[in-house]
């Protein structure tokens, strides 16, 4: 990036959300987004835009380039004084509106953007600044392909014709992320509930896994709340993160060492703590076996000791079918090196 691009638009008129619209694309496309996620930014910044014009009749909005530990972006910040937000927490649920309109706003933000900080005071001085981050994706060291093989098997509650639980595999140019959650319950609610964290973290992978959990926090506040564990394999540095939420078991064979999981209790979506986030040696035998509690975890020792000699698709398989509870979803997924 060779220079600091920055715009400031004062909203007044819902002519203005054009005009800051026209203004991030043109940003946006000269940081060097692609077309899918400069109309995204286009929809943040409607949204930002037209809170400006209903709620506060008068605000600014700046769109500047921005970049942070080599990588670049674009920021995005509104600043008004008109009445404040009176719960933060609750204006960040889809379906929330104080004013009757469909609310959808400040959820679908959060969904979309990679940071979205708001801070609110309402009262005898009332103002509102509300700030955005997106960043590029990281395309350096995109060379070597995903030296992982994944295994997954997972399966609804007998009764219920949708899973509430849901997983996610992504791989990125130098690492890859998986998880697995389980929306509180089954049926209908819980299988809503994993899935809005299903997109969140698809749409966020690459981002630290604290910031994931804090972001699926926000995003499940008007669900029933999940609980989750998400795993980033850097096959570069030959490590393993993990962090978890509630009761997602993880388990770790074929490694010289024994690895040492922290599971923090509670539910994201209901002001969750933060997880701790820790790593691990990943080595050339490591097979990661990660499920959610629709799973028994009492293994006999032989079983245990076969796993890192079969295809991580068979254990995947055969732990659902001998161990899944009859009363609940079951996903459980296998994490090892391919074979070469």
């Amino acid at each position: 990036m060779q220079h600091s691009l920055t715009q400031t638009i004062e909203i007044t008129h819902a002519s203005d959300v054009y005009i800051a619209r026209e203004a991030v694309k043109n940003i946006a496309l000269e940081i060097g987004f692609a077309h899918k996620p400069c109309g995204e930014l286009e929809l943040v910044v409607t949204e930002l835009a037209t809170n400006l014009v209903k709620h506060a009749q008068f605000g600014s909005l700046t769109i500047k380039s921005t970049s942070f530990d080599g990588c670049g972006g674009i920021q995005i910040e509104t600043y008004d004084k008109g009445p404040g937000i009176q719960n933060v927490d609750q204006a960040m649920c889809d379906g929330y509106s104080s004013i009757g309109s469909f609310g959808y706003g400040l959820g679908t933000i959060n969904r979309i953007v990679d940071e979205f900080v708001i801070s609110s005071k309402s009262g005898e001085n009332n103002t509102t600044y509300m700030l955005c981050k997106k960043w590029l994706p990281d395309e350096t060291s995109g060379n070597k392909s995903c030296p992982l093989t994944f295994g997954i098997a997972s399966r609804a509650h007998p009764q219920c014709s949708v899973n509430g639980d849901a997983f996610v595999v992504k791989k990125g140019n130098k690492a890859a992320l998986v998880a697995v959650i389980d929306g509180l319950g089954h049926g209908q609610l819980a299988h809503l509930a994993s899935q809005k964290a299903r997109s969140y973290i698809e749409n966020h992978f690459e981002q630290p896994l604290l910031k994931i959990f804090q972001g699926v926090d926000h995003t499940c506040q008007s669900t029933r709340g999940v609980v989750m564990a998400l795993a980033r394999f850097d096959w570069e540095q030959m490590l393993l993160s993990f962090a978890s939420v509630g009761n997602i078991d993880a388990r770790v064979f074929g490694s010289s060492e024994p690895t040492r999981f922290i599971f923090r209790r509670g539910i994201v979506g209901r002001k969750a703590p933060n997880p701790k986030v820790t790593q691990h040696r990943w080595e050339e035998k490591s097979m990661l076996i990660l499920f959610s509690d629709g799973l028994k975890n009492h293994w006999t020792r032989d079983e245990l000791a076969q796993f890192p000699r079969q295809p991580v698709s068979s254990v995947a398989h055969r732990l659902l079918r001998k161990y899944s509870r009859d009363n609940d979803d079951a996903t459980v997924i296998v994490v090892g090196n391919a074979t070469p």
